[in-house]
């Protein structure tokens, strides 16, 4: 499936709230908003998803290259799949559905945004742990040029400072770029990166590395925790609701029950 982030699509425009629109088929419906987020109609896209839609904006706003790919697959190829008094919009050779169904009622053919809050939900917690796993492995890729530059393993994310004591420091223009970005770091304490925390596991194994991660908020940023080591293996473990406080207790490198090792 297709990892397009629907908050994004819908980030493109804002308020006020307008009474929602109905068609005659769903087709008309998807039609629609398709035309709405071509043209960035904002009192349209407010008629057509009703006065809720804009509780699912994700922090970071739009993600334009989603937009622009859902627009795509719309004119490559789309279709409604209809089960009886609910149409979903599927697009692209993919066949990518819309999170958001299409729902028929006495007044005709609507977007139940209140349907789709679990879904859009899923879909953004599976698109924030890919991304965990992928900024993991960058954790790896960073050491490893860490290691090149100093012939020893980094025990810092980011680097105290006026030091190069971590894997990432400021640097000015024209200077080599640290191991690892400043993504790691967020603008606001506490807001973590694709909704995950990192911390550098203290005793990893013997001059090896390990880096752990777990959910900003468990349940909604995120589910699963991870851990990977110096030879790019990742574990995951559903760690519950005591997610951090499970993960920053973790001392040792040690994947035993409940962690997994996922497969790559």
């Amino acid at each position: 499936m297709k990892k397009i982030t629907i908050a994004g699509l819908l980030a493109l425009f804002t308020l006020p709230a307008y009474p929602q629109q109905h068609f005659d088929t769903p087709d008309k419906a998807a039609t629609a908003l398709v035309d709405a987020i071509s043209t960035h109609n904002e009192t349209a896209m407010n008629e057509l998803l009703g006065d809720n839609w804009q509780q699912y904006l994700p922090p970071e706003g739009a993600d334009p290259e989603a937009v622009a790919r859902f627009l795509r697959d719309w004119k490559v190829s789309h279709k409604i799949i209809s089960e009886g008094d609910i149409a979903w919009l599927d697009v692209g050779a993919s066949e990518w559905q819309l999170p958001i169904p299409m729902l028929k009622t006495a007044e005709g053919w609507h977007f139940d945004m209140a349907s789709a809050e679990d879904e859009i939900q899923t879909r953004e917690i599976g698109r924030n742990e890919l991304s965990a796993i992928q900024a993991m492995h960058a954790y790896v890729d960073a050491q490893e040029d860490y290691y090149q530059r100093f012939q020893v393993y980094a025990a810092r994310l980011l680097s105290s400072e006026g030091k190069k004591d971590g894997l990432y420091w400021p640097t000015q223009p024209g200077d080599e770029p640290s191991p690892l970005g400043p993504a790691f770091s967020p603008a606001v304490p506490g807001m973590g990166y694709h909704g995950y925390q990192f911390h550098i596991i203290p005793d990893a194994k013997k001059e090896g590395f390990a880096l752990i991660a777990w959910p900003v908020k468990y349940g909604e940023t995120g589910i699963m925790s991870f851990m990977i080591d110096q030879n790019d293996k990742v574990w995951q473990a559903n760690l519950g609701e005591l997610s951090a406080r499970k993960a920053k207790e973790v001392k040792a490198f040690s994947p035993k029950d409940p962690w997994q090792e996922i497969s790559q």
